[in-house]
């Protein structure tokens, strides 16, 4: 097995797993074949962002229950909670690019499905529902296989930069996707909107199809062999700066990222202001989210110390939206709290993959989907208990308090794992805020 730059067993727990030089804001895109693939992302993107709006409202309109919206969404998630894992073994064994070819037209073939069978007029609630586990079976191998193909675009030193724009693709979709499908189903109706999404994935295909395998970073393919999902989890555990970051991401996502739950509730239960105001709400965490990932984009580096005071950051400040007084001031916390959800999702993201060997990502990487993409079904939940018992501002201070204190919790715990102390001071009026090497704090004192 290659020994990559996740080998070492007890690697310093905060390190910088980037360079550490700034870079330019979009200075990925110049790598010709990641241009490629980020191009049909944008498509793609929007197309999903359509399909998934055009999907709820289908259900609704089939069956009037806000349950079975709920029953297509898990049924859409629910093949990465079970088979996740060994989708990562089968990423690591296969080339990416090949499998990406597969499942990205197995999505776009559900969605010419469901568009084919609406405007005939012969789609059923049930086909709804296996339209959504067919393209969550693709998903378990699409996640990984898409995060992890991205250092064999770009390499490591552009790698930040390229999971940043990739985050900032998928926000201007969500700000663009529903748009357009809102004004499609009022217009010409909900198929076809399936059926753009279903073209979408021609883009993507095309991407793959005129990329240049010499220009590919080179990465060693898992042999095909027994025990290698227990394989990854032992990886993973041998190695505190992985095993740490993910369970940070887990915290974070299972109870500050249930902003269903909560946005609904706000603009209904306190504001009394309706669907125009949760729309509101989105929009402008969307926004904020967009300008997360530039500035990570921007930034060009993935510190750990970063990841630990944005999810600190994150959840203060969802605490502090919890007390907002007024529709207006909670709309604007939206804003850093989207950008600061980003930081966290764009930092732990490059952290993981620049910590992992080559020959192990496709499985930490799915473990780490799993983990981030699971955490709402289980997280929704308990939301919605603690929002119908004690209010959706109990609710949402609780899961920002529960991310916060995780964060600095595990802060605290890596700090100590590297004999690192916190140091607070000022640096040309500033605060500065940063972990140092205990023996140097020690040789100080006595100067002091």
């Amino acid at each position: 097995m290659s020994t990559g730059p996740g080998a070492p067993s007890a690697p310093a727990p905060i390190p910088s797993t980037c360079v550490s030089r700034k870079s330019s804001m979009f200075s990925s895109l110049k790598v010709r074949n990641y241009r490629l693939f980020f191009l049909g992302q944008v498509v793609s993107n929007i197309g999903t962002w359509m399909q998934r709006i055009a999907q709820d409202w289908l259900v609704l309109s089939l069956t009037g229950s806000a349950t079975a919206v709920g029953v297509t969404t898990a049924l859409q998630f629910l093949p990465m909670l079970l088979f996740g894992l060994y989708g990562g073994v089968l990423v690591d064994r296969l080339s990416k690019r090949r499998a990406l070819l597969f499942t990205q037209s197995a999505m776009g073939a559900t969605g010419i499905a469901l568009a084919v069978l609406t405007l005939t007029g012969h789609v059923q609630v049930w086909h709804v529902y296996l339209a959504a586990f067919a393209a969550g079976l693709a998903t378990v191998v699409d996640n990984p296989a898409r995060q992890s193909f991205v250092s064999e675009m770009v390499g490591p030193d552009q790698l930040q930069n390229a999971v940043s724009l990739n985050s900032a693709n998928f926000q201007s979709a969500r700000l663009i996707g529903p748009a357009v499908a809102g004004v499609m189903i009022t217009g010409v109706g909900t198929g076809w909107a399936f059926l753009a999404n279903g073209l979408s994935f021609v883009a993507p295909l095309v991407g793959l199809l005129m990329m240049r395998s010499r220009e590919l970073y080179a990465v060693e393919r898992a042999p095909r062999g027994k025990g290698q999902l227990r394989e990854g989890l032992q990886y993973v555990a041998g190695r505190p700066e992985l095993i740490w970051t993910i369970v940070l991401v887990g915290f974070v996502s299972t109870f500050g990222f249930n902003f269903p739950v909560y946005l609904s509730a706000f603009a209904d239960d306190v504001f009394h202001a309706g669907a125009g105001s949760y729309s509101l709400f989105n929009t402008v965490m969307a926004v904020g989210s967009l300008a997360g990932a530039l500035l990570a984009a921007r930034r060009g580096t993935a510190k750990m110390r970063v990841l630990v005071v944005g999810a600190v950051a994150f959840g203060a400040l969802e605490i502090v939206a919890a007390i907002a007084p007024s529709l207006w001031l909670f709309a604007l916390l939206m804003a850093p709290i989207g950008m600061f959800g980003m930081t966290v999702n764009v930092t732990a993201n490059t952290s993981v993959q620049m910590g992992t060997d080559p020959a192990m990502r496709g499985r930490v990487m799915a473990l780490y989907m799993m983990v981030f993409m699971g955490g709402s079904p289980i997280g929704a939940p308990i939301a919605g208990w603690i929002t119908d018992a004690y209010g959706v501002r109990a609710g949402l201070a609780v899961g920002g308090a529960i991310a916060a204190v995780a964060a600095a919790t595990i802060g605290l715990v890596l700090a100590r794992m590297g004999n690192l102390r916190l140091s607070v001071g000022w640096n040309r009026g500033h605060p500065h805020v940063r972990f140092v090497p205990r023996e140097n704090q020690e040789q100080l004192a006595p100067a002091a």
